[in-house]
């Protein structure tokens, strides 16, 4: 497994008790992550920066609890490409930056090609990897159940100016 650590702009700060502390550019936001078994906080003073905390319901689903003012929308940047960010009712924020070393694996595979490339992206969400293709010189076709996801992936392409 390939682990995305190219990132400037996006790290996971500490976890512990079921939930993690990630910097999104300069917002600090803590998430559940039902992986995260150990108990002990590794930098507990860093959880006081948090702007927002997704807490989840003993019924399902959850909500934001905000600590401090966010922005509607923000800008992270992942090399050359820029990518909104928001928090979302259901403790997303539109992006998985994990899902990075596979856009470099796509723009290095695109690249490479001496010929037109069509993509089809099929549940492609914001269009992570939709931007990524693009970059690289791909024609894309972004496929996804939401037309808010599929808004969301053009508002992407167009945060990272790259021409349709």
């Amino acid at each position: 497994m390939d682990i995305a650590k190219n990132w400037s702009e996006y790290e996971i700060l500490d976890m512990a008790n079921g939930e993690k502390l990630e910097r999104w550019g300069n917002i600090f936001l803590v998430r559940p992550d039902p992986q995260i078994i150990w108990k002990t906080k590794e930098h507990p003073n860093l959880w006081d920066k948090a702007y927002a905390i997704y807490r989840r319901s003993k019924t399902g689903g959850g909500a934001w609890e905000y600590k401090k003012r966010l922005p509607p929308v923000w800008h992270v940047h992942y090399k050359d490409l820029t990518f909104n960010i928001k928090p979302m009712g259901f403790k997303h924020t539109g992006l998985f930056p994990e899902q990075a070393v596979n856009w470099d694996w796509i723009r290095e595979k695109i690249k490479a090609e001496k010929r037109e490339i069509k993509v089809l992206n099929l549940f492609a969400y914001t269009g992570g990897a939709t931007v990524a293709a693009l970059s690289a010189g791909a024609s894309v076709c972004h496929v996804d159940s939401s037309k808010g996801m599929t808004t969301w992936a053009k508002e992407n392409v167009e945060v990272s100016r790259i021409s349709r």
